[in-house]
């Protein structure tokens, strides 16, 4: 019997990825009404009704970048405080956590950073994603996965030229992780570096170039993916 795994956020975009692709996992969605993260009260009433041994902490605030500067106290409660909350509740049943983080923690001022690199995040997003980490890092059965994953296809009609990542699809993080959820501390997801136009133009012919001139967002958003290739080719 495969141990059950609860979702949180599971009506957002990747639980759904997840809920369709996934064939390897024994996963039970739940939504904010069944689950809501702002309520300790109501993660315990989940996890004593489910009985979990893993929690996939996916429930986030993301998209529109801008909210995280227009409202930070939406941003703080969910991405600080409702991390800290599903912490505080794995810890106290011994649940393994798996967060899923995101590459911005990085300062992204050199490129290729690897998960031992310090952090220092550039946006308020990034800030608030960090903020949950520090949680999770408090509490050791827990995995931190620093993600760069996008839609598919490609929802872009333009790329950045000059801009590098190392962008993935929902789709191949939803292979990888039966592979990881084993694993402990903190793990770089993600696929080649490359340019957005070049991720871009390989899904949608479509796309048009251009170039990043906002001097607050750093071009070498690339991380070092060593570690996660060592676990898979194993």
């Amino acid at each position: 019997m495969k141990p059950l795994i609860l979702v949180t956020g599971g009506n957002g975009r990747f639980a759904k990825i997840l809920k369709k692709e996934n064939e390897k996992l024994n996963l039970k969605f739940l939504s904010k009404q069944k689950l809501n993260i702002l309520k300790t009260s109501s993660i315990e009433k989940a996890v004593k009704k489910y009985k979990p041994k893993i929690i996939f902490h996916c429930a986030a605030l993301s998209r529109p970048m801008i909210i995280h500067d227009t409202d930070i106290k939406k941003s703080i409660n969910i991405n600080i405080i409702g991390t800290a909350n599903i912490v505080k509740i794995c810890e106290k049943h011994n649940l393994k956590l798996v967060y899923f983080s995101t590459g911005y923690v990085y300062p992204f001022t050199k490129g290729n950073y690897k998960e031992t690199d310090p952090v220092k995040p550039f946006n308020n997003y990034g800030y608030s994603k960090l903020g949950g980490e520090c949680a999770v890092h408090m509490y050791k059965n827990s995995l931190i996965l620093r993600i760069t994953m996008t839609e598919k296809p490609f929802v872009y009609s333009k790329g950045y030229t000059n801009l590098y990542s190392n962008y993935i699809f929902h789709e191949e993080v939803v292979k990888i992780l039966p592979k990881i959820i084993n694993k402990f501390g903190i793990i770089n997801i993600g696929g080649k570096s490359r340019s957005i136009y070049s991720f871009g133009k390989l899904h949608n012919q479509k796309i048009t170039k251009s170039k990043c001139i906002d001097k607050n967002i750093p071009l070498k958003q690339t991380m070092n993916l060593n570690k996660l290739k060592k676990i898979l080719n194993k």
